[in-house]
């Protein structure tokens, strides 16, 4: 295994002052070195004529699925180009810092043409929504293929992510178009013995995150604690999650991969700091509360799953991609 620098200070500065008109992305691994089928291979047809061809999700064992949603995660992430979001200076608690207007983020066309398969392929794995990307093939005919999708697509990266991880049942995890479907699923698993889901709602700072658990924020309504959403169970509300991948406490932030964060899938650096019970928990950023702490009911394990990912490990001082040689230089302390 290649040693890689702290991912924690060098790595992110670099990966963070990339933009998505670059194009410092990596090719998505062999299954004989990660076995997860690219999220491509369930569409066919073009931008317009886009169709979904594969809807089946696998189901494995939870004992090592940690492992497996943080690397199915990172391998996405590396493919949109490592982009990170660096939130920590919005913690709610900096004097200096003044929240500024929402914008939408513009993605280069030929950028989101790139990627058009891969969140095509994330929806197939959502339940009831072949109307999504008929609408979507709607939005290419008369924007072009490389305008944005119409529909947030958040919740469908989740999804499939977990449907590539083997929590393909929906006893196990509801996959949705939408957040809190899976995000109710949690609390009811909470509140029952006999629950088989993968995932149980916390309230943030109660037990220790680990990667492969989510983190989640209410926009509409903002939710600031379970109970706030015990109230609406069942009812629509504008949410969104993401995939810890890895606890920072020396930075004080928690490393997150979530799709559709400003139009991409990111690396999200949240603001955190040690609390009275011990644990490393989110704090109120940029006007935001993290809301729910969506805990994986599988062994730990080891924090540096994220620099020991197959993706990473790949991007090797010997690789021959000369591309993607900053990255490579900026990963290992022993690339020349």
């Amino acid at each position: 295994m290649h040693r890689i620098t702290p991912l924690l200070a060098t790595s992110l500065l670099f990966f963070s002052s990339l933009t998505v008109g670059q194009t410092l992305f990596s090719e998505r691994l062999p299954s004989s070195i990660l076995n997860v089928s690219p999220p491509s291979t369930r569409v066919a047809g073009e931008p317009g004529d886009m169709f979904y061809t594969e809807r089946s999700c696998s189901s494995a064992p939870l004992a090592d699925a940690r492992s497996r949603i943080v690397h199915t995660a990172t391998q996405e992430w590396a493919y949109f180009g490592f982009s990170v979001l660096d939130l920590v200076p919005t913690r709610d608690s900096n004097p200096n810092y003044v929240r500024q207007p929402w914008r939408r983020t513009l993605i280069a066309p030929d950028e989101a043409l790139r990627v058009a398969t891969s969140i095509a392929g994330y929806w197939s794995s959502t339940p009831n929504s072949t109307w999504i990307l008929e609408r979507q093939n709607q939005s290419w005919d008369s924007r072009g293929p490389g305008s944005r999708w119409r529909n947030p697509w958040s919740a469908a990266f989740i999804s499939w992510v977990m449907c590539e991880s083997g929590l393909g049942q929906p006893e196990v995890f509801q996959r949705a178009i939408a957040h809190h479907s899976y995000i109710d699923q949690a609390i009811e698993a909470a509140d029952s013995q006999d629950s088989t889901a993968a995932y149980r709602a916390l309230n943030p700072g109660e037990q220790a995150i680990l990667p492969g658990d989510m983190l989640c924020r209410g926009s509409r309504p903002a939710y600031r604690s379970i109970e706030a959403r015990r109230e609406q169970m069942g009812m629509g509300a504008r949410s969104h999650c993401d995939i810890v991948v890895k606890l920072d406490p020396d930075n004080g932030r928690i490393m997150l991969i979530g799709g559709n964060v400003r139009s991409w899938v990111r690396l999200k650096l949240l603001p955190a700091e040690i609390n009275e019970h011990g644990h490393l928990a989110p704090v109120p950023y940029n006007g935001r509360t993290i809301f729910a702490h969506l805990q994986l009911q599988a062994e730990a394990v080891s924090n540096d799953v994220l620099e020991q990912s197959p993706t990473l490990q790949s991007l090797s001082c010997e690789s021959s991609t000369s591309s993607l040689r900053p990255i490579q230089e900026t990963l290992f302390s022993d690339c020349s």
